[in-house]
C-alpha cells in the first residue's frame, strides 16, 4: 500500500496532467476557431472532432455550428442525434435538429420540430431564456414569443415576461399585442415601470398614431384599475414624451389623490419638469405640494426647489422682467423669515445675487451677505464662498480696495485651497482693472499652474491679454481703458462699456487690442443673448486675426453657441473640426474632441 509521499506525488501528478490537457484543449479550441474565422472550415472541424470526443459538454455548440456553416449537414444530424439519445429531454437540442433540418430545405419537418419543442418549456425561468435566446439567434421570434406565451402560462399568468415579449412583438410588426404587454403588467409590477417605459419608448418611437393609441389603452386600464398606480405613471410619461406636460401634470395629480404619498410624486415631477426647463409646470407642481400644507413632510422642501426654478427661470430669461425680479425676491425674503436657518446655505447667496445682479441692489446684496457670513451654523468653506461674493459687490459698488482686501482674507484663510485660487485670481483681476498690470501679472504667472483647470485657463488668458499687449512705448492708456471697460462689464454697466470700446476703437484703430475689443463685444452680445451679433464679433476674429493668440478661442466659442445656444449641431461640428485642424495645439482641442464624439453618439446632455 502506497505511503503519504507516494499518494501526495501521484494527486501532483494528476493535477499537473488534467492541467496540461486543459490547456491542450485550450490551444486547441483557440486553433479551431481561429480556422473558422478564415473561413477554413474543414480545419476547424477536425479540432472541434477531437475536442468535442474528450469534452462533448463544452464543444458541441462549436462543433456543430462549424458543421452547419460548411454545409456538413449529414455529420451534423449524427451530431445531434447522438446527443439527443443522450438528453432526450433537452428542448435546445430539438432547436437544433428543427434549424438542421430547415437548412436542407426541409420546412414542414423543421416546424414540426419547433412546435414539438413548445411542449417541452416547464416553467423553468432558466431553460425558457435558453429556448428564447436560441430561437432569436437562427430568426425564429415567432417561435421565442411562444416559448414566453407558454411559460407564462404554466407559471399562472405572471408579468415578467412581459417586456421581453413586447420587443419581440414589435419586432414581428405586431405592435397592438406589444403594446397590450407593456400595458398589462399588473399592479404588483411597479417595479418594472422604468424598463417598461425603455421598451416603450424603442416600440413607439416618435410615431404620434401608435402614442395615441397607447394613450387610449392606459385610460381603459386605468378606468379599470383606478387603485393601480402603474397605469397613471406610464401614463404621465406618454404625456411628457408628447410635450403635454399639462397634460402629465393632470395625471400626476389624480395620481397623488389616489395614493398617499404626501406629494411626493409631485415633488419628482417637478424635478423632471425643472430638468427639461417647463418652468412653469414645475412651479405650479411645487406650489401643489406647498398648498398641501405646512404639516406635511414635503413642504419646506418644495418651498426651497420652488425658489430654485424661479431662479433658474429668470437665468434661462433673454430679458427677465423687473415684477418677476421682484417677486422672487419676495420669496426669498419670507421664505427665509419662516426659516431662517438657510441663511447659513446657499439659499441666500442666491437671494443676494438675484438682489445685486437682477434688481440692481448689490447693497441688499452686500447687506444679505453681511448676515449670512455671520451666522453661527456656517461652515468654514461657507462662509469663504459669501466673502468672495461679498466682495464681487463691493466692486459693483465702486468700493474696490474694500473687495481686494476681502479677496486678500479668503485668500489667507485658504491658502491651499481652491477657494484661496480663487480669490487669488480675483485680486490678481482687481489690479488689472485699477491698471496695476505688473502686479496682476506676478499673480496670475502662478495661477497658470492651478490645479482647478478653470482658474489656470482663466489665469492664462488674462495673463496672455496683458504679455501681448504690453505697450513697447510706455503708453498704458489703450489697455487701462480696455480694462476699464471690461470692470464696467462686471459692473453690469454694459452701455457705457460698449461706449469706451467704441472711443477706445476710434483712438487707436490699428491697436493690438482690436482682437480683444471683438472678443469683449461678444462678451456682451452673449450676456443679451444676442448670439447672431456675438458670432458676427467671433467670425472678425477667427477671419481677420486667425493667427493671433484669440483665434482658437473665437472658433471653439462660435461652436459652444451653436451647440448649447442655437442647438445647430451640424454648424457645431464644423466649427470644432475646423478648431481641431487649424489650431491642433490649442488647448481647446480635446475639449472639442470629446463633444466631436459626443455628437456623432447622439449623447449631448
Amino acid at each position: 500500500m502506497p505511503g503519504i509521499k507516494e499518494l501526495k506525488c501521484m494527486f501532483l501528478l494528476c493535477c499537473f496532467l488534467a492541467a496540461l490537457t486543459a490547456h491542450a484543449q485550450d490551444n486547441g479550441a483557440a486553433e479551431a476557431r481561429q480556422h473558422m474565422a478564415k473561413q477554413e472550415y474543414q480545419q476547424a472541424i477536425e479540432l472541434f472532432a477531437n475536442l468535442y470526443d474528450k469534452d462533448p459538454v463544452s464543444f458541441y455548440n462549436e462543433y456543430f455550428e462549424a458543421l452547419l456553416t460548411a454545409k456538413d449537414f449529414k455529420k451534423a444530424e449524427k451530431l445531434v442525434n447522438s446527443r439527443i439519445d443522450y438528453q432526450s429531454r433537452n428542448p435546445l437540442l430539438y432547436i437544433d435538429k428543427g434549424h438542421l433540418l430547415e437548412l436542407q430545405g426541409k420546412t414542414k419537418k423543421a416546424e414540426e420540430q419547433y412546435m414539438n419543442v413548445l411542449q417541452l418549456v416547464n416553467g423553468d425561468d432558466m431553460i425558457t431564456s435558453e429556448m428564447v435566446n436560441k430561437f432569436v439567434a437562427i430568426g425564429k421570434d415567432n417561435y421565442a414569443v411562444g416559448v414566453y406565451e407558454r411559460a407564462k402560462s404554466l407559471l399562472g399568468g405572471t408579468f415578467i415576461y412581459n417586456i421581453a415579449m413586447a420587443k419581440l412583438y414589435a419586432k414581428l410588426g405586431d405592435i397592438d399585442k406589444a403594446l397590450n404587454a407593456l400595458i398589462d403588467m399588473g399592479p404588483v409590477q411597479y417595479i418594472n415601470t422604468e424598463s417598461a417605459k425603455g421598451a416603450m419608448l424603442e416600440i413607439l418611437g416618435a410615431d404620434a398614431a401608435k402614442l395615441q393609441l397607447t394613450q387610449k389603452a392606459l385610460m381603459k386600464k386605468i378606468n379599470q384599475q383606478p387603485d393601480n398606480t402603474y397605469y397613471v405613471e406610464l401614463l404621465t410619461w406618454l404625456y411628457t414624451q408628447k410635450n403635454d406636460w399639462e397634460g402629465a401634470l393632470l395625471q400626476i395629480e389624480a395620481l397623488e389623490e389616489r395614493g398617499s404619498t404626501k406629494g411626493q410624486r409631485l415633488l419628482e415631477f417637478a424635478r423632471a419638469a425643472a430638468n427639461e426647463k417647463q418652468f412653469d409646470i414645475a412651479l405650479k407642481s411645487y406650489t401643489d405640494v406647498i398648498e398641501k400644507g405646512a404639516q406635511l413632510p414635503y413642504y419646506i422642501m418644495a418651498r426651497s426647489e420652488k425658489l430654485n426654478t424661479q431662479l433658474l427661470q429668470l437665468q434661462n430669461d433673454a430679458q427677465p422682467d423687473a415684477p418677476k425680479i421682484n417677486q422672487l425676491l419676495n420669496d426669498y425674503d419670507s421664505f427665509l423669515v419662516a426659516f431662517p436657518q438657510y441663511y447659513s446655505t446657499s439659499t441666500a447667496q442666491d437671494y443676494a445675487m438675484v438682489a445685486a445682479q437682477y434688481a440692481n441692489n448689490p447693497q441688499k446684496g452686500i447687506n444679505i451677505l453681511e448676515k449670512a457670513a455671520k451666522q453661527n451654523n456656517v461652515t468654514r468653506e461657507f462662509w469663504g464662498k459669501c466673502t468672495l461674493q461679498l466682495a464681487d459687490y463691493q466692486i459693483l459698488t465702486g468700493k474696490i480696495w474694500e473687495a481686494s482686501l476681502l479677496y486678500s482674507q479668503v485668500d489667507k484663510e485658504f491658502k491651499q485651497d481652491a477657494l484661496g485660487e480663487e480669490a487669488r485670481f480675483r485680486n490678481a483681476k482687481v489690479a488689472y482693472y485699477t491698471g496695476d498690470f505688473d502686479w496682476a501679472q506676478g499673480q496670475l504667472s502662478v495661477l497658470k499652474a492651478s490645479t482647478s483647470e478653470l482658474i489656470a485657463n482663466d489665469a492664462l488668458f488674462l495673463s496672455v491679454l496683458l504679455t501681448e499687449n504690453k505697450p513697447e512705448d510706455s503708453n498704458y492708456v489703450p489697455l487701462q481703458r480696455f480694462a476699464y471697460a471690461d470692470l464696467l462689464l462686471f459692473q453690469n454697466k454694459d452701455k457705457d462699456a460698449e461706449q469706451l470700446l467704441d472711443s477706445l476703437n476710434q483712438a487707436y484703430p490699428k491697436h493690438p487690442l482690436n482682437d480683444d475689443i471683438l472678443m469683449l463685444r461678444a462678451k456682451i452680445a452673449l450676456k443679451h443673448k444676442d448670439y447672431n451679433k456675438a458670432l458676427a464679433y467671433l467670425k472678425i476674429v477667427f477671419e481677420q486675426y486667425g493667427k493671433d493668440v484669440l483665434g482658437d478661442d473665437a472658433v471653439y466659442q462660435t461652436a459652444e453657441i451653436y451647440e448649447t445656444k442655437l442647438h445647430d449641431l451640424s454648424a457645431a461640428k464644423k466649427f470644432y473640426e475646423q478648431l481641431i485642424i487649424d489650431y491642433p495645439g490649442s488647448t481647446f482641442s480635446q475639449s472639442a474632441r470629446k463633444h466631436l464624439e459626443l455628437i456623432s453618439k447622439g449623447t449631448l446632455p
